[in-house]
């Protein structure tokens, strides 16, 4: 980390204040506030500002049919952002409105400038009128079939299906998108931004070339840009004017014209940072003439052309500064890559998730677990979120802190001990991986950041699983040994928490209230606790995801039955086959070999909330995930009634290995079953492995 902080701005596309925050809104936001928690935890400066795309005639239209001002309308919609934000643990600096004083400044600001710069024409153009509506209809209200590459029921600006910008009347068979009707082509002047001029070219090849944007989104952008069959470039001039009626900034000097919304929509950015400088007693000018000042966006994959053409170029020939990155991810899919969608009965309800008590930080982490700097769909799959959050946040993170102090409490006063030669070898191992952490975070690598996490966490639990915590504490002669080693696990705790700071913020900050520290930035990695350090009491610090949640959030009574389960004959899918039996039922010894039986350590044991019965195992079967680290996998078993958890933490069992999953009731799945034995009475003894044999252990 350099001496100087940085000075970094940070926005997010401006949702449309024509409806509520949906789950790709809450994806990029959290996304975004990620990499701003990471950069303040450099100790870097952000500005980390967002606002509503308020203007164009979609508001007007929508205002109109509510009974409303488009102002009032606008405002009842900005009412309702706060309980997502707050909800999901995003902290913008400031929100604010296109329709703002200060955005209505700085776009006829930027207009003049580029006015003065050669670069705006009128010219008289023909214009889609709709007869019946008796207004100009807006390009969003034009509907037809591409003239690129032909998908029906494209709008009148771009494809969303290829990507093209064109003009309205260059689609094929039009219709009006508010009535139905067809439109009359009439003449109208209109003002455009020639952006098919060579300099904006040059530059916009050159400053897309310069590492702003991701490769595959430069490829696209490098087709837009080439010569077409005309030699001229394929992304033409740009329509900046819209005629009266219309809901937005009057362009000066040009009575009954309007600019068209994308001009001054990312111009909001600017005006909501302004806005808050402002409010600070700040200068924005003086901020915006900083030569070290950092400029990145983050948006979808639907906008790239207008943030990464008209956006860039506005800026740089009204002599402004141009962003230093324009950041492009991917949408949200279910299970199968289905686009998320209301309509569909396949959406995720933001705020649902909140009503349903599910922690925000489930959604964080598994979003982080999957995200990449690369522009990729981000595929939600019900299975896997309850996996992740389980195994990971609770299983191998949360688990450390669980395992070690309640020892720390109860036999030495919760102070810590100096740590010996191999805790302190474990300590320093975690913090060899803050360089690779960090870089991770800056390059927006958030999945990979996540596993190298988690495989650190890996690394804690084999050290607990060697050194037996629960095995010392039976004798009192190694009250040394166990005070050393608990110490050694709450000192990773401590590191593995700042790494995961920026992901699960709320979580940090209780755990940092355990460990009686103050908020930490990435440089506490490198400063122990140290030897007498005092921790508070431990609390739970996460509860796990249940089936029961997820049902209710996707609306279901019942979860599917695993794949194996529930697959009808003959459509490709079947129960495992049960190993055939003789008349006298003997099997023979090849259908024994099917059978995978392994030795497996319980790392953790629990009684299950709800049921007399059940135990929940968490067990090392000498699993490994694609990274080559331990892999844990959930049992459950009916045996709470024989034996109290703490007696069974760290012992060897039996694992039948290869039975399919299967559902536990509302409880969750249990990845194989552990052996017992029992009689005429019912009552279960596990069977359990000598010590010495190793989790993964084939029995034969």
């Amino acid at each position: 980390m350099s001496d100087a902080p940085r000075q970094i701005f940070v926005t997010t596309a401006l949702p449309y204040a024509n409806g509520t925050f949906h789950i790709g809104h809450i994806m990029e936001y959290i996304q975004a506030d990620i990499w701003v928690r990471f950069q303040r935890m450099q100790g870097h400066a952000v500005n980390f500002v967002g606002a509503d795309d308020a203007h164009g005639a979609p508001i007007m239209i929508a205002a109109e049919k509510a009974g409303k001002t488009p102002q009032q309308f606008v405002a009842d919609i900005a009412a309702g952002r706060k309980q997502y934000l707050d909800g999901f643990l995003v902290q913008y600096d400031n929100w604010y409105s296109t329709d703002s004083p200060e955005n209505i400044a700085l776009a006829q600001s930027i207009y003049r400038d580029l006015l003065a710069a050669g670069l705006i024409e009128a010219r008289t153009i023909q214009q889609f009128y709709d007869p019946q509506k008796g207004m100009f209809l807006p390009d969003r209200f034009i509907k037809g079939e591409c003239p690129h590459c032909h998908a029906p029921d494209q709008y009148g600006d771009n494809c969303e299906s290829c990507g093209a910008v064109y003009a309205p009347t260059e689609l094929v068979n039009p219709f009006s998108a508010l009535t139905g009707a067809r439109p009359e082509l009439r003449e109208s002047e209109h003002l455009f931004f020639k952006l098919s001029d060579a300099r904006c070219i040059e530059f916009l090849k050159n400053w897309t070339a310069s590492g702003a944007v991701q490769p595959e989104v430069l490829h696209k952008i490098s087709e837009w840009l080439a010569p077409g069959d005309d030699g001229k470039p394929k992304i033409g001039d740009w329509d900046i004017s819209r005629d009266a009626p219309y809901f937005g900034i009057e362009i000066p000097e040009r009575p009954g014209k309007y600019f068209y919304v994308w001009l001054d929509a990312p111009v909001g950015y600017l005006a909501s940072l302004k806005n808050l400088l402002e409010k600070r007693g700040e200068s924005y000018d003086d901020y915006m003439a900083q030569p070290n000042l950092e400029q990145y966006h983050f948006i979808g994959k639907d906008i790239i052309t207008f943030h990464t053409l008209f956006w860039p170029a506005m800026l740089h020939f009204s002599g402004r500064k141009v962003p230093n990155g324009v950041f492009v991810h991917g949408f949200m899919t279910v299970s199968g890559g289905e686009k998320m969608s209301k309509s569909r009965g396949t959406g995720l309800d933001p705020l649902k998730y909140l009503a349903l008590d599910m922690n925000p930080e489930w959604l964080r982490y598994y979003l982080a677990a999957k995200l990449s700097a690369k522009n990729e769909d981000v595929d939600f799959t019900p299975a896997d979120f309850m996996a992740r959050v389980n195994a990971d946040l609770i299983g191998k993170y949360v688990n450390i802190a669980s395992r070690a102090a309640g020892f720390i409490n109860k036999r030495f006063d919760g102070r810590l001990a100096a740590l010996d030669a191999e805790g302190q070898a474990l300590i320093e191992a975690l913090r060899a991986a803050l360089p690779d952490i960090t870089q991770s975070y800056e390059a927006r690598e958030y999945g990979r950041a996540v596993r190298s996490i988690m495989a650190l966490c890996d690394r804690v639990n084999v050290y607990v699983d060697t050194h037996k915590p629960w095995e010392l504490a039976k004798a009192p002669e190694n009250d040394a040994r166990l005070h050393a080693v608990c110490s050694a696990c709450i000192e990773a705790f401590h590191i593995l928490t700042i790494y995961l700071q920026p992901i699960l913020p709320r979580l940090a900050a209780q755990a940092a209230h355990f460990l009686m520290v103050p908020p930490p930035s990435f440089s506490d990695v490198n400063i122990a606790l140290g030897e007498g350090a005092q921790i508070g009491e431990y609390q739970h610090l996460m509860q796990r995801v249940t089936e029961k949640q997820l049902d209710a959030l996707f609306g279901k009574n019942e979860a599917p039955a695993p794949a194996a389960e529930k697959a009808p004959k003959g459509k490709g899918q079947k129960k495992p086959a049960a190993p055939a039996a003789s008349d006298d039922g003997a099997i023979s010894f090849k259908d024994f070999e099917k059978i995978d039986l392994r030795a497996a350590r319980i790392v953790e044991c629990r009684r299950v909330e709800g049921s007399n019965k059940l135990l929940l195992l968490t067990l090392d079967a000498g699993d490994k995930d694609a990274s080559g680290a331990p892999r844990l996998r959930q049992v459950f078993s009916g045996i709470a009634a024989s034996y109290a958890p703490e007696d069974l933490t760290g012992t060897l069992c039996v694992l039948l290995a290869n039975i399919p999953p299967k559902k536990m009731g509302s409880f969750g799945m249990s990845e194989g079953m552990v052996l017992s034995a029992s009689g005429a009475d019912d009552v279960p003894y596990l069977l359990q492995v000598p010590e010495g044999a190793q989790p993964g252990m084939r029995i034969s």
